[in-house]
């Protein structure tokens, strides 16, 4: 249930008529509640925001304005943000001790931010995550909003860029309204659609003005949200992305001491007792974290389907070496 704190805000922000705020509180009590397996109640709670939200009521005269705003973007919003309520943890992340301290770091920050209040600091909440494809970037982000209890709202690209001209911005705009209006953790995977270096050769009209009003946003943007965008490309952003960011994070293909672990973690229910390392982490070699984790899916199900559940060296090498043809 909602916590001592959280009833406390609700009452404050109905008495102070912060229907705003309490809309954003009262999704943090839904969230809290499927995290801990209490769907229904979760589902009850969201659907009776949306209602209240679109509900046709004649407001005072005072709040005409905001609710509006309000009403018609949580209608226009639909498409653009997927909510998730991620349950990964830390000890799930396996990635360089560089990277994994600075994810640490962030986690420590927000957990403590109170306290770096108090002495005029803020905590990291604006991060780039580059590197190659299935490094961790996705899987870390909701690694951070299990750890710090917060929803998780990946912006949908495809339906945020349109080729109408201004209106990928008014898009946008909407997506740092809502990241103002509620506390979450909001990620933009493969960032360089829209942060491509301005003038490039691929220069389009319309992108160029979605990255000079994403430049505009993130930098007056004052909320307590977390945003995290990632990028398969970071020769492609344009350079002024890089100031707007309190840190940029780079993910790694796993070396051979993560690659082990990984396939320790990934095959826990299998005797290992046998198996050749040395070999298996030669063809795990230049292998993503998620490559490596389908090739070990894949010898797993051939070996209980048709080998009694005898997972051997040749069966991880030969799913480790399809995996380096095939991608």
């Amino acid at each position: 249930m909602a916590t001592a704190e959280q009833i406390k805000a609700l009452l404050r922000s109905h008495i102070d008529r912060d229907e705003h705020r309490f809309y954003s509180i009262a999704l943090q009590v839904a969230a809290k509640e499927a995290r801990v397996g209490h769907t229904k109640l979760a589902g009850e709670i969201k659907g009776l925001i949306e209602k209240a939200q679109t509900s046709n009521f004649e407001p005072k005269l005072s709040s005409v304005k905001s609710t509006v705003q309000l009403n018609r973007s949580s209608q226009e919003l639909n498409g653009l943000l997927e909510l998730s309520h991620p349950s990964a943890r830390l000890s799930e992340l396996i990635l360089s001790s560089e990277t994994q301290s600075r994810i640490d770091r962030i986690v420590i920050e927000q957990r403590q931010k109170d306290k770096l209040h108090d002495f005029g600091l803020l905590p990291r909440r604006k991060m780039l995550f580059t590197g190659p494809p299935g490094t961790g970037k996705t899987l870390t982000a909701s690694v951070l909003a299990a750890e710090l209890k917060l929803p998780l709202y990946t912006i949908v690209l495809d339906s945020l860029i349109t080729r109408y001209m201004g209106e990928t911005a008014s898009k946008l705009r909407l997506v740092f309204d809502h990241i103002k209006q509620t506390r979450a953790i909001y990620f933009f995977d493969e960032f360089d659609a829209i942060g491509t270096q301005r003038g490039s050769q691929n220069d389009v009209g319309e992108i160029r003005r979605v990255l000079n009003s994403f430049l505009l946003f993130v930098e007056q943007d004052t909320s307590e949200s977390i945003i995290i965008a990632a990028t398969n490309h970071p020769e492609l952003l344009d350079k002024a992305l890089y100031r707007r960011f309190d840190d940029i994070i780079p993910f790694e293909k796993p070396d051979k001491e993560n690659i082990k672990k990984i396939i320790i973690n990934r095959l826990s229910q299998f005797k290992l007792n046998g198996i050749r390392w040395p070999s298996v982490i030669g063809k795990a070699t230049g292998l993503s974290s998620a490559e490596i984790t389908r090739a070990c899916e894949d010898a797993a199900k051939e070996a209980v389907l048709h080998h009694d559940s005898d997972l051997t060296t040749k069966l991880l090498t030969d799913a480790l070496a399809y995996k380096h043809i095939h991608n």
